[in-house]
């Protein structure tokens, strides 16, 4: 089992379950309750935020390591405006489709309210990131994390990583106090449009960062050999685990009680206060280290512990983080995310402009949307799945052809 094979698959099942959860059909459909967020405070786009800073402090600590902070600082910064440019390309490639769309504009107004070229206002606060439209706001989130990334993956590789873990956590605090509102409030009002939106951001980036972050942090020291996982993760060491396992257990009826409507009036209140997920508040952070750390020792440890039954469990996680399906969608994640959005908008339109759908018909479009994200990885890989041919580059590894078959693709440093 290669670790960054299993960190393909992982991010190959969070672009799945994304796609899932952003296909929008009135009257809702049964299969966006299947999944692990009704159990825990914890979601795909989570994971995937992790995954994503573990793999750029892994690879660019490596390249600052061999070449020079100039010279891989000069690359993330390069990844950053590759990002940017997916994401401007994204946005407008979808205004254009709504231009031309019979009733384009009134279907997506919910997503990009009234958004076009004839308002330099929006495009501008777009550009900036300040309005993002629906199921579009994880690129900018990265295009933004990756600009202070240099700096941050220098100071760790310098031995200043606890300074940075302070920092992070200093900023999610202001994040849970609300002090970036003393921008955003003044701002929402100056970029305010005619559909009476301004400021429009699913994910608070003072917030979200304390995931990118600390698992750039850890991938940084991964790429320095100053983190031994098997020794941290070994079958004999349970104590931390089961702290993990009890504390998803505590929020289990918790999450319950909120998803379903069961949690009185008079507890709600506070307890909303600290599990907003636009700010990744409290609740969240908590879920997330535990279901992460539970995650990796299952993955590290699992498989040679003594009980049968966390074997098992093991080896079932293995295995489907494994799937040669999941994996082909991780190593071109940045693609895939990408893709996945114009998949969401076209069946969002249709959904739209028809009468309502049966829960049969939604599940077969869910089931084909799914098997369709998967054509920009082929297309990617395509000597190696459709001819002969020398090996073509796959983002920061090579991806086999029949001429070179030994060579298998590894991770791709990608967003969501």
């Amino acid at each position: 089992m290669k670790r960054l094979d299993i960190i393909d698959g992982m991010r190959g099942y969070f672009l799945v379950f994304m796609l899932i959860n952003h296909l929008v059909f009135i009257g809702g459909y049964w299969l966006v309750e299947i999944n692990h967020r009704q159990l825990a405070f914890v979601e795909d786009a989570q994971g995937f935020v992790f995954l994503s800073g573990l793999l750029i402090g892994l690879v660019y600590a490596r390249k600052m390591l061999k070449y020079g902070k100039d010279e891989g600082s000069r690359k993330v910064y390069s990844r950053a405006f590759e990002l940017y440019r997916y994401a401007m390309g994204l946005i407008l490639a979808v205004l254009l489709v709504r231009m031309v769309l019979p009733g384009g504009h009134e279907a997506w107004w919910n997503w990009l309210g009234d958004t076009d070229f004839s308002d330099p206002l929006r495009l501008a606060a777009i550009a900036t990131f300040i309005f993002q439209p629906t199921f579009m706001d994880i690129l900018p989130q990265y295009t933004v994390y990756l600009l202070f990334a240099p700096a941050l993956i220098w100071l760790t590789l310098k031995g200043q990583w606890r300074t940075v873990m302070v920092g992070s956590f200093l900023v999610w605090f202001a994040a849970q106090l609300g002090v970036h509102r003393l921008v955003t409030v003044p701002l929402d009002t100056l970029v305010e449009g005619s559909d009476e939106q301004g400021v429009r951001v699913s994910f608070n980036m003072m917030g979200w960062q304390i995931v990118f972050f600390t698992a750039l942090v850890l991938g940084t020291l991964t790429a320095q050999k100053k983190i031994d996982w098997t020794a941290i993760f070994a079958p004999e060491k349970t104590f931390w685990p089961k702290v993990a396992l009890i504390t998803v257990l505590f929020f289990l009826p918790l999450r319950v009680a909120t998803a379903h409507g069961f949690m009185p009036d008079f507890m709600i209140g506070k307890f909303a206060s600290l599990e907003v997920r636009a700010d990744f508040g409290p609740v969240y952070l908590v879920n997330f280290i535990a279901v992460a750390f539970g995650m990796a020792w299952l993955l590290i440890a699992g498989p040679r512990h003594s009980n049968a039954v966390v074997r098992a469990v093991a080896d079932g996680l293995i295995w489907v983080f494994t799937l040669r399906f999941l994996q082909l969608l991780g190593r071109h994640s940045l693609q895939i995310y990408v893709w996945h959005v114009v998949i969401v908008y076209a069946v969002y339109y249709v959904d739209q402009r028809t009468p309502e759908l049966s829960q049969l018909t939604k599940t077969v479009i869910a089931v084909v949307s799914i098997g369709l994200l998967a054509l920009p990885a082929i297309w990617r890989e395509r000597d190696k799945f459709f001819g002969a041919g020398e090996a073509v580059p796959v983002g920061n590894t090579v991806a086999a052809t029949p001429a070179s078959a030994t060579t298998k693709a590894n991770a791709r440093i990608s967003p969501k």
